[in-house]
C-alpha cells in the first residue's frame, strides 16, 4: 500500500494522544503530523553513532528500552550518552552497573520511532540503512555522528616507531566494525569532513595522516579527553 513504516507502527502501538502533564511521556517528534526531526539534532547524531556499536534496543518488552554499554574507564562518555538520551527523548535515564562496565538505559515507548534500525539478531548479520530523515541529520552533523561511532567502536592511539636510531611517535585513529553497512556510514561521514582514511582490514579503518588526525581531533579526540 506504500504506507510509511512509522505510520503503520504508530497505528499498531501508539494512541495518537499526548498527555502534557508533568508526568507525561515526552511526545515523539516522529509521530507528530507532519513528522519532525528530534529536538536536538546534534545530540541525536551522537546517539545514533553510539547505537551501532555499544547500543541495543529491546522492543519485545512492554516498554522498549534503549541501552548503551559504557566502559567504566570512560565516565565522560557515560555522561555524554546520558545527556544525548535526555536531549532526544528520555525523561529519565538509569545506570546499571556490571563488572567493568555500566549500562546507560532509558525506557520509552517511542525509541523504535527514533531508532528504526533496531531488529532481531546481530547488527553485522542484517542490513543497517538510515532513513532519509536520519541521513539529513548525519549529513548536517557528521562530526557528532563520528564522535559517537569512535566512542563506541573506535579509539585514538599513539604509534611509536624506532627508525634510524631515533624514536618517533604520532597519533592515529582506528574504527572497527564487522558490519559493512556501518563501516560505510563511517566512511561517508569521514569523507564529508574531508578526513583521509584507509582500510587496514575489511573490518578495520585507519586514519593516520597528520592533517586528517588533526581534523578528526576537532570532533572526536581521545576518549574522555
Amino acid at each position: 500500500m506504500g504506507l510509511p513504516r512509522h505510520t503503520v507502527w504508530y497505528w499498531c502501538v501508539g494512541n495518537g494522544r499526548f498527555d502534557l502533564g508533568p508526568d507525561a511521556p515526552t511526545p515523539c517528534p516522529r509521530c507528530q503530523r507532519p513528522p519532525q526531526p528530534p529536538p536536538d539534532p546534534e545530540s541525536y547524531a551522537y546517539l545514533l553513532g553510539l547505537y551501532p556499536g555499544d547500543g541495543h534496543l529491546t522492543i519485545t518488552a512492554k516498554t522498549p528500552v534503549l541501552r548503551i554499554a559504557c566502559d567504566d574507564k570512560y565516565p565522560g562518555i557515560m555522561a555524554e550518552a546520558e545527556a544525548a538520551m535526555l536531549a532526544t527523548l528520555a525523561r529519565k535515564v538509569q545506570r546499571v552497573r556490571s563488572v567493568g562496565s555500566t549500562g546507560i538505559q532509558s525506557y520509552a515507548k517511542h525509541w523504535p520511532c527514533l531508532l528504526p534500525q533496531a531488529g532481531p539478531g546481530k547488527k553485522h548479520d542484517r542490513q543497517i540503512v538510515l532513513e532519509p530523515w536520519q541521513e539529513e541529520i548525519v549529513a548536517a552533523h557528521p562530526g557528532r555522528f563520528l564522535r559517537g561511532l569512535f566512542h563506541s567502536d573506535g579509539c585514538r592511539v599513539v604509534n611509536r616507531v624506532h627508525k634510524g636510531g631515533r624514536d618517533y611517535e604520532y597519533p592515529r585513529y582506528f574504527f572497527s566494525n564487522k558490519s559493512p553497512d556501518i563501516m560505510r556510514l563511517c566512511q561517508v561521514a569521514l569523507n564529508r569532513l574531508g578526513v583521509e582514511w584507509r582500510m587496514a582490514r575489511p573490518d578495520s579503518l585507519s586514519v593516520a595522516r597528520r592533517g586528517a588526525v588533526e581534523r578528526l581531533d576537532r570532533d572526536v579526540g581521545p576518549k574522555d579527553g
